[in-house]
């Protein structure tokens, strides 16, 4: 597995040396991935144009794609977990973001820290979608309120330590007691810090 700077993508592509890329991941174009970032199996990220940015901490999972829009970029905040099978099109993505499972993100959509996406929502293009927010549908729309930030930010930890225990070759860091013990401070963490 590799960590960030062991990997030529191009000229416009910047990783940073603390970000994990999977070897299967093909990133092009103007794209800039930040420390602690991760991007899993399959994923594709593509800026022929505009840019993409994937902030701290983020993780992209297994079969995403990520485009940019005829006008506009694909920006994701720090602390995001967008999750298998999502699309992102040159849309906005807050801090402390969950895109569910398979969702689709449209060109301009604007979605608002500690939001979180139903899995399989589709956001048409444009949509402006309100901070803490719970998203469900097609076309996705806000359908609640509720504090976001812990549950979100703790699942993007979960995925920082997995992409340091896979740089180290390790794939079952989740399954042990040192994890649990570990899961359960950085939650208190959380709640103290964002609750």
């Amino acid at each position: 597995m590799e960590r960030g700077a062991g990997r030529d993508f191009g000229r416009d592509v910047t990783v940073d040396a603390d970000a994990f890329v999977h070897p299967t991941a093909q990133i092009y174009g103007k794209v800039r991935v930040a420390a602690g970032a991760s991007i899993w199996p399959n994923v594709v990220v593509r800026a022929e144009s505009q840019e993409v940015v994937i902030g701290a901490r983020t993780n992209v999972q297994d079969f995403v794609m990520i485009h940019v829009g005829a006008g506009t970029g694909t920006i994701i905040g720090e602390d995001c977990s967008i999750t298998h099978h999502c699309t992102l099109h040159g849309c906005r993505i807050g801090d402390r973001v969950l895109v569910g499972i398979g969702s689709t993100v449209m060109d301009g959509c604007e979605v608002g820290d500690n939001t979180i996406i139903a899995g399989h929502a589709f956001l048409k293009e444009g949509t402006v979608v309100p901070p803490n927010s719970i998203v469900m549908g097609a076309p996705g729309k806000a359908v609640k309120v509720r504090a976001n930030a812990v549950a979100n930010a703790f699942n993007a930890w979960m995925y920082l330590k997995n992409a340091e225990a896979y740089a180290r070759g390790e794939h079952r860091l989740w399954s042990t007691p040192e994890f649990a013990a570990a899961a359960r401070e950085e939650q208190a963490r959380l709640a103290g810090l964002l609750g």
